[in-house]
């Protein structure tokens, strides 16, 4: 959290900013990998949190720039070609800042729209564990004896919200309705345990949020039902940027690689009887290299063509057909960069050789960021939405996945 950030007012200042946040990850991401929930990465939170990087989202009418999931798309990729697991503590906070532009008061867009700009996130509170699925809710809001809201329940997957300013949670309110309440971190009876303990994505932190007779600001409360009884594009724009964290570990996979057999692998033993006096003179390293290489390229092109078709629609889709075109563009470039990015963090072993293996490199991260955080939801699932809609015209459900 800081007290001040830079205003980025162009998206090329955003760009320019992701760069610069970028370059402050890379000393240390073999370290926050390797030391997972147990070191929270703060230092590195205080440089995004004041890049300006939070605000870029937040509309032009409350004092942001308005930037758009162009920006957002491309600034994402960028932090995670680096660290994946930093790019996508934010994830939750452009939705949230998302929702209020659509869904919230002019009291709760004041006050958090200015918190954000600010340089002051929004961590996540919305998925539980136990339940037949993880929007299965067991959080309640609710009025105590003496008519103030109390929000009690047990989150999981909890992004951004060991280190955020404030909290976004889901909860069912006493009609069964689903709402979004937004809370201080600090709050009395809120913690954020650290037991987060998975193969990929570490420095994320998602761990489990204990609400327990929390204090609610009915200010701060947002009808979450009523964003998804309508047309809308939340879910797109939510899922465009794990698309972009797909596209970005792709693209890391592929730098590493690159480096790797320019700088430290050896040919193989067969390829030296063959002729080749180094690996990047192998020529199946270079036909698989350049394989992987279309294929990556591929996915960042899906990418921003999903992000330019979110810009057309806009926030929010004037109607059905509309949010139908986002939402599919999107679902189709985040499960092929999902998939890319688990191929690329395998691939590099096959043309890199044994030698890559070794602890000391750290180069597996790759494959384990990518296929902890491919499985955030099933891309089988977008695919299949994806052909009921070209073969029989079946429109995608409208729900925060899509």
């Amino acid at each position: 959290m800081t007290d001040a950030a830079a205003y980025l007012s162009s998206h090329d200042d955003a760009v320019a900013a992701a760069h610069r946040v970028a370059q402050t990850l890379a000393p240390g991401v073999i370290e926050r990998d390797r030391a997972g929930a147990s070191v929270v990465p703060r230092d590195v939170l205080a440089v995004l949190d004041g890049s300006g990087l939070l605000g870029i989202t937040v509309p032009a009418d409350h004092g942001g720039p308005g930037l758009g999931p162009r920006t957002l798309a491309e600034v994402t990729r960028i932090l995670a070609s680096v660290d994946p697991a930093i790019a996508q503590v934010p994830q939750g906070h452009f939705l949230v800042v998302d929702i209020l532009a659509v869904w919230g008061g002019a009291a709760a867009r004041k006050r958090l729209f200015a918190e954000v700009l600010a340089g002051r996130r929004i961590g996540n509170a919305l998925a539980e564990r136990g339940g037949r699925h993880a929007q299965d809710l067991t959080t309640r809001l609710a009025a105590d004896d003496s008519g103030r809201l109390r929000l009690d329940g047990r989150k999981y997957y909890c992004t951004g919200a060991l280190t955020a300013a404030w909290v976004a949670v889901s909860a069912l309110n006493d009609e069964g309705r689903l709402t979004l309440v937004v809370v201080p971190r600090d709050a009395a009876g809120l913690d954020v345990d650290q037991d987060w303990n998975t193969m990929g994505q570490r420095a994320t932190i998602s761990g489990t949020t204990t609400l327990d007779a929390v204090a609610v600001d009915p200010d701060l409360v947002l009808d979450y039902a009523a964003a998804y009884a309508v047309p809308q594009q939340l879910g797109a724009r939510a899922q465009l940027v794990h698309a972009a964290i797909e596209a970005g570990i792709a693209g890391g996979a592929l730098r590493d690689t690159r480096s790797y057999l320019r700088d430290r692998a050896r040919p193989s033993t067969e390829a030296v009887r063959a002729g080749a006096d180094s690996a990047a003179g192998d020529p199946h390293v270079l036909h698989r290299y350049g394989r992987l290489a279309t294929r990556v390229r591929a996915a960042e092109a899906l990418l921003a063509d999903a992000a330019t078709v979110l810009e057309n629609v806009g926030l929010v889709p004037v109607d059905a057909a509309a949010a139908t075109t986002g939402s599919l563009a999107v679902a189709g470039a985040k499960a092929f960069a999902s998939e890319v990015a688990v191929e690329a963090g395998s691939e590099l072993f096959a043309l890199c050789g044994t030698s890559a293996t070794d602890e000391r490199w750290d180069l597996h991260r790759h494959w384990r960021n990518a296929r902890t955080h491919s499985v955030h939801d099933p891309v089988d699932w977008k695919y299949h939405h994806l052909g009921a809609y070209e073969i029989g015209d079946t429109v995608p459900p409208n729900h925060g996945q899509l």
